[in-house]
């Protein structure tokens, strides 16, 4: 089955709320002006005709009865007919003679002798037309004595109505085309930015994260336009840094592999001694084991349902333990190691992820330092949060890339090269578990004078 569009559902339930209601309208002016109009001259009629009636009892059959009879005939708008002869009714004959037909019908005639009065709605006997009648009975001493008819052309009494029939239809039609045109600019309103995102998520799907909305409104429509500009920007960075990444990936596992294989054709080859290449390719290996670790370990903090394993931690005693176990290469590079630590520094945490945090710090300091130089290392307590900062003398980072340095195989031009044995992940790590702990990490760095990391983590309460 042929779905239909949104556009046409819209126009649809538009046509059927106008037809609805122009109906209703229609059926409510007829209503009323069948139950209050019609009934209204109805009630006129039988008022005169009573009060003709009134002016019979007291008058009789008089000249100022038949001058009252004639002035309501000619100013009550109605036709007034007269018979003071009752055995007219019973016989049921005519009030024309000249007519082969009855005015009333046996049922009314008895109902006038009855002394009821008599309403009716059916076809003039002389004219072709239909007419509106009330027959009022006359009585003279409790007796039945004669009657009158009233009786006015229904023409005359849809005459107004007509009028307001044609009003009526003006209105309508202007209405309608009032509403149609309010409708069109409404659906553009709503639909055209609807269509606009169907197209933009078709090319989405298709891998196009180029395209973008225009945003012509404040409302919701416009907020929910700026939302999916927002999607598709989001998608289009995400969608540009997996193919970053697995460029970076496939870059980076590339080098090693192709130099254990170099290294494995030329032992092969007995082009170099087997004890350089055996060396050689037992570093690439490690390098490669430790790139595979990192990548594994920034996918896993990465997701949202990783398992720290939290506990009460003496972040002052963790430090020196991580220091104690790079001791032996702060002395190869000849530095010089300066503490400062708040031994009173007890926060929640997983122990083994925050001393990956220490140890890749540490590691970036000691590699990006040269020899002779200071590494500080402070830690103190301030507003309920342990501050752990590690200040080197090194090379610095460009200010202008202190804000790239913690994504993924990020390096520094010149000092972040792979002869350096750094993976390009260490600070990409840092940064996601800190933010596991609800923690900060910063870093400040000037060229050519040192770096400045930062880690605030909360303490125990």
């Amino acid at each position: 089955m042929k779905q239909r569009s949104i556009q046409f559902k819209v126009w649809f339930a538009i046509v059927a709320i106008i037809v609805v209601v122009i109906g209703a309208a229609v059926w409510l002016i007829s209503f009323l002006y069948d139950e209050l109009y019609i009934d209204k001259q109805m009630e006129l009629l039988i008022t005169e005709g009573e009060h003709l009636a009134a002016y019979y009892e007291r008058y009789g059959m008089t000249d100022a009865f038949l001058e009252r009879l004639e002035w309501s005939g000619e100013n009550s708008g109605s036709d007034v007919i007269f018979s003071n002869d009752p055995m007219e009714l019973g016989s049921g004959s005519p009030f024309e003679p000249s007519s082969d037909e009855h005015m009333i019908t046996f049922t009314e005639r008895q109902s006038l002798l009855d002394g009821e009065k008599v309403v009716m709605v059916r076809p003039h006997p002389h004219f072709n037309q239909d007419i509106l009648g009330v027959a009022i009975p006359l009585f003279e001493e409790g007796q039945l004595s004669g009657s009158i008819l009233l009786s006015m052309p229904l023409s005359e009494v849809y005459e107004p109505f007509e009028q307001i029939r044609t009003l009526l239809i003006v209105s309508i039609l202007i209405v309608m085309v009032v509403i149609v045109f309010i409708a069109t600019r409404g659906i553009h309103h709503v639909v055209a930015p609807i269509s606009e995102m169907k197209r933009v998520s078709i090319r989405m799907a298709e891998g196009d994260f180029s395209e973008r909305i225009e945003v012509k409104s404040t409302d919701e429509l416009g907020e929910l336009a700026d939302s999916f500009n927002r999607l598709s920007q989001a998608l289009e960075e995400v969608e540009d840094s997996r193919r970053a990444f697995l460029a970076n990936v496939s870059h980076e596992l590339r080098t090693p592999l192709s130099y254990m294989k170099g290294y494995a054709e030329a032992l092969e080859e007995g082009v170099i001694a087997q004890d350089k290449g055996l060396s050689m390719i037992q570093s690439e290996s490690k390098r490669l084991e430790r790139l595979v670790n990192d990548l594994l370990d920034l996918a896993q903090l990465e997701g949202e349902s990783y398992p720290l394993s939290i506990e009460p931690i003496a972040l002052a005693q963790l430090v020196h333990d991580v220091l104690e176990s790079i001791e032996v290469a702060v002395k190869q590079k000849h530095l010089q190691l300066e503490l400062k630590l708040d031994e009173g520094s007890i926060i929640e945490a997983d122990r083994d992820r925050i001393e990956q945090v220490i140890r890749n710090l540490m590691d970036n300091a000691i590699r990006y330092t040269v020899s002779h130089k200071k590494i500080n290392v402070t830690l103190h307590v301030k507003d309920q949060w342990s501050e752990l900062t590690v200040a080197d003398e090194g090379i610095g980072i460009p200010e202008n890339e202190l804000k790239a340095v913690t994504e993924r195989f990020y390096r520094v031009n010149q000092a972040r090269s792979r002869k350096s044995g750094g993976t390009g992940l260490g600070l990409a790590i840092v940064s996601e578990i800190v933010k596991k702990h609800n923690g900060e990490f910063e870093l400040h760095s000037v060229e050519g004078e040192g770096t400045h990391a930062v880690v605030r983590l909360r303490n125990l309460k």
